[in-house]
């Protein structure tokens, strides 16, 4: 049997052969041939049968006879040789010679060291890439689980504020737990330079203006019903919307912020040009959701924290010196009211950009002069538009928890009646916004002496509104304004002026109504059970029709609305007393 085994010349031999300056490996099979055959330099000497060379098929090579049983083949090129070779007289063997090129040792160590940084450099790539994959799924993890932390603590802190809600009374919450309340504005303010002020020759000075400047401060976020948290050193921390909620809390803390700033102008102009440098304040408004609880019962301190309460903090430390900056969530509400300049964006964790607004003044409209530093009249009555609905939110609530149950026409229904009837009777009869605000407030407050008593409710409810009405910024004028308004509704109704016949219109608007007869009939009820008339329907629609007879609307609005619909009204009534009588 033949069998192939393929021999590099470094393993048959030792070396390789140098042909025409190149590199080659000869190989030759079968290995029966290895006496016969051996190589000398770049050829190969063969041993045969006397007279009989090797027959090379089909690629002749040059061949040296030595004698005449051994013959030396060359080979100047690589490839296949296939050859016969006669041995003796009864064998003949055929055979095969590969020719191929090999490195030489130069090439060798060539090939050798970059197969060595080859596998270094991937070795080292791949430890870097397997760390780099390490750290990542690291940080991510980490991410994670910080995330999990903080759904974990956001949703055990709106448990415990849900069971406070549900389990403790408003008072006792505010005393031991904390409250979370859904719009707060938190304003920081940073005095600059406090740290200066020894180093200068008039430290004593200085130190006694920054108490003035507190004092001012302090007076001015209690006057626009901002809660003042504390201060630490130059810094100052306030909030508005706690602890009673309200609309306007955005507004009123930017307010206060820009008096602050002018406020301190003021003083740093009493100081040398060189000196001014000194003094600077920064200040950052953020508007959003906060946790606040009582830290002193007895002084009324709030502790405040959350996200709002530290994006105030940076808008503040990002802010420039001697402007109010603002966050995008302020901004919205309070652009109609003032002039804001972009400023850029500041990066907050887990939401992204947000982006930041500098407050250049009052809009002209709303100012002074259209000089846009100090708030006109109608400034604080567009302020006093939103104050409105906190009020609005307060006395219905009231009249809806104290109102006795047996009133069945002077109802929380009947009061939210009126006040829309007078502000589409007053838009229609072309009164002042001020004079729509104490329309309006007027007709909240008319029957709210009902929560007190029924007789005489109309001077208990003037009672009331001189003790509310302070709180939402009204001023004594406009107390005694809204007062008269609510007198006048006392019947039979006699009205001074305008604003009265508005309200006295409004108030028996339900006269020219299409429900005039259901209406008519839950207020009989309801002076009934009061002990105010007696029970005999036939008496009560004689009274009724002697009312409407003489009863007339004093404004041209309510004419045109109700008239057609009041005379209606009476001639059923007096059909119904007609048919009485027969």
């Amino acid at each position: 049997m033949i069998w192939k085994k393929y021999v590099t010349l470094a393993m048959w031999v030792g070396m390789s052969v140098s042909i025409r300056g190149q590199h080659f490996s000869i190989h030759i099979e079968p290995d029966t041939l290895n006496k016969h055959l051996s190589v000398r330099n770049y050829s190969v000497l063969f041993s045969h049968k006397a007279g009989k060379q090797p027959d090379f098929q089909p690629t002749q090579v040059p061949t040296i006879p030595i004698d005449s049983v051994n013959t030396l083949v060359l080979f100047p090129n690589e490839g296949k040789y296939h050859f016969l070779l006669d041995i003796n007289n009864t064998n003949k063997v055929r055979g095969e010679i590969t020719v191929s090129k090999s490195l030489s040792a130069k090439e060798i160590y060539t090939a050798y060291g970059l197969l060595l940084i080859s596998s270094v450099l991937l070795i080292y790539l791949g430890l870097s890439y397997r760390f780099a994959y390490e750290r990542k799924r690291l940080n991510s993890k980490l991410f994670e689980s910080t995330e999990k932390f903080i759904r974990q603590q956001e949703s055990y802190e709106r448990a415990l504020s849900q069971r406070d809600v549900e389990t403790e009374s408003l008072d006792d919450k505010k005393k031991d737990k904390g409250i979370r309340y859904k719009m707060v504005t938190v304003l920081f303010s940073n005095v600059v330079g406090f740290s200066k002020l020894t180093e200068q020759d008039n430290a004593e000075r200085l130190i006694d203006d920054l108490d003035k400047f507190y004092f001012y401060f302090d007076n001015t976020v209690k006057r626009l019903n901002i809660k003042k948290i504390k201060t630490i050193g130059d810094t100052y921390l306030c909030a508005g919307g706690i602890p009673k909620k309200n609309r306007t809390n955005p507004i009123e803390v930017v307010l206060a912020a820009f008096e602050m700033q002018q406020y301190m102008n003021q003083m740093k102009s009493k100081y040398p040009e060189d000196r001014q440098k000194i003094w600077g304040l920064r200040i950052g408004i953020h508007t959003g959701p906060v946790f606040a609880q009582f830290e002193n019962i007895k002084s009324q301190k709030y502790e405040i924290w959350g996200e709002t309460v530290n994006i105030a903090n940076r808008v503040e430390a990002t802010g420039e010196l001697g402007k109010v900056s603002i966050s995008a969530s302020t901004y919205e509400l309070v652009r109609d009211y003032f002039l804001c300049q972009y400023y850029g964006k500041l990066p907050v964790k887990y939401r992204g950009d947000i982006d930041l607004y500098i407050i250049e003044g009052f809009r002209p409209l709303l100012s002074v002069e259209n000089r846009g530093l100090v708030p006109n009249k109608a400034f604080e009555v567009k302020l006093a538009f939103i104050r409105f609905d906190d009020l609005e939110e307060e006395i219905l609530d009231k009249l809806e928890r104290e109102l006795p149950k047996n009133l069945y026409y002077h109802n929380v229904k009947h009061t939210i009646d009126v006040v829309n009837q007078v502000e589409i009777i007053g838009r229609k009869e072309e009164v002042t916004d001020e004079e729509l605000l104490l329309l309006k407030t007027a007709a909240l407050f008319h029957d709210v002496g009902f929560t007190v008593g029924y007789k005489d409710h109309e001077l208990l409810g003037i009672k009331i509104v001189k003790e509310t009405l302070p709180r939402f910024h009204y001023s004594e004028e406009q107390i005694n304004t809204i007062c008269d308004l609510i007198f006048a509704t006392r019947l039979p109704p006699n009205p001074k002026n305008k604003l009265e016949e508005i309200i006295c219109d409004a108030d028996l608007d339900y006269l020219g109504r299409a429900d005039f007869i259901p209406v008519s009939n839950m207020l009989f009820k309801e002076l009934v059970e009061n002990g105010a008339i007696e029970d005999d329907i036939d008496r009560w629609n004689q009274m009724q029709f002697e009312f409407i007879s003489k009863h007339q609307y004093f404004t041209k609005t309510a004419k045109e609305l109700r008239d057609v619909n009041k005379n209606k009204q009476l001639e059923t009534i007096k059909n119904q007393l007609t048919r009485k009588m027969e």
